[in-house]
């Protein structure tokens, strides 16, 4: 059997090789001893995710010392999820353990994964789901929101405090890769692609800092919807409907007074904030219209979601 151990690195120097040394001793329970020390039983994915520190030339030295350990360096920063992807591509793994560097989920989930995964033998992935939202106040009501917001807008339900932290098997990562969405989010993914996946409730620590600040937070919440939801279109058309339904009304209602009371309604104030109302609804739709069309633009273009510019990877054998 082999493990591949993917993960991304972005403002992530700090952490390599801790992450390093508590995952090779994590994946030590799991493979047999004859096999832990060997470079086709067991490999570790970095992905450069652009990271403004030195993450890189951490990772790279960490290569030249084990050649178990690959590090694919990005061209320039495409995002967390596209970055991930990339990593999933390279691994080789008959099970490949995805999640952050940044030691807020920790390591040693790779050996209570693979014994839970044991206990489901249908099981091809195994997730981690957090037993309660990390970070202060603000950072768990956006959370919230997210989620609630996803699942009442797309077909496709993801679980509340989804984590990167999963294990999942060949045939599995193989069938995620077929998606090549250039707009993604892979979350949506994971629930798409189907298969029996089990989830298991682990804590999440906590950094002082975070790279996702509230404008990435707005930005992958659209970019979530409009990947997997047309239902924000469909309650466009049911607005205009309903709108088109009140002033068919209202119009019945001039005439009875019209003909039947003989004293027209007036009202500049009534008028003038109907008008607002209509316009500002009407751009809204529209921006909303539009944010379908930049993603259909952007798909039809089949760029691809990450260029990779160099592989770095130790060819001699690894020290015993």
């Amino acid at each position: 059997m082999k493990l591949s151990i993917v993960t991304t690195l972005y403002y992530s120097s700090p952490y390599i090789q801790q992450f390093y040394e508590r995952t090779c001793a994590a994946c030590d329970s799991i493979l047999i001893p004859s096999e832990s020390e060997r470079t086709d039983s067991l490999e570790f994915i970095f992905v450069n995710d652009g990271s403004p520190d030195d993450a890189l030339d951490v990772a790279v030295r960490l290569a030249e010392r084990d050649p178990r350990v690959k590090v694919v360096d990005l061209s320039r920063n495409f995002g967390h999820h596209k970055a991930a992807m990339t990593g999933l591509m390279h691994a080789t793994g008959d099970l490949v353990f995805l999640i952050d560097v940044d030691l807020e989920e920790e390591p040693e989930l790779v050996l209570g994964f693979y014994n839970e995964m044991q206990k489901h033998p249908r099981a091809d992935v195994v997730y981690g789901v957090q037993d309660t939202r990390k970070g202060g106040f603000f950072e768990r009501l956006s959370g919230d929101l997210y989620y609630r917001m996803f699942n009442a807008l797309s077909s496709q339900k993801i679980p509340a405090n989804l984590l990167m932290a999963r294990l999942m098997t060949r045939r599995y990562v193989d069938a995620l890769l077929l998606h090549r969405e250039s707009e993604l989010d892979i979350s949506g993914l994971w629930t798409i692609t189907g298969f029996e996946q089990v989830p298991v409730t682990v804590h999440k620590h906590s950094k002082p800092t975070t790279t996702y600040s509230l404008r990435r937070k707005i930005s992958l919440m659209i970019r979530a919807i409009t990947a997997f939801s047309n239902r924000p279109l469909l309650y466009i058309a049911a607005t205009g409907v309903f709108i088109l339904g009140l002033s068919f009304l209202y119009f019945l209602y001039i005439m009875y007074v019209y003909f039947f009371v003989g004293t027209p309604p007036s009202g500049f104030t009534t008028l003038a904030l109907s008008i607002w109302f209509l316009g500002g609804l009407t751009i809204f739709c529209l921006g909303v219209i539009a944010i379908y069309l930049s993603v259909i633009f952007t798909e039809t273009k089949h760029r691809p979601y990450t260029i990779v510019r160099q592989i770095y990877q130790s060819e001699k054998p690894h020290a015993q």
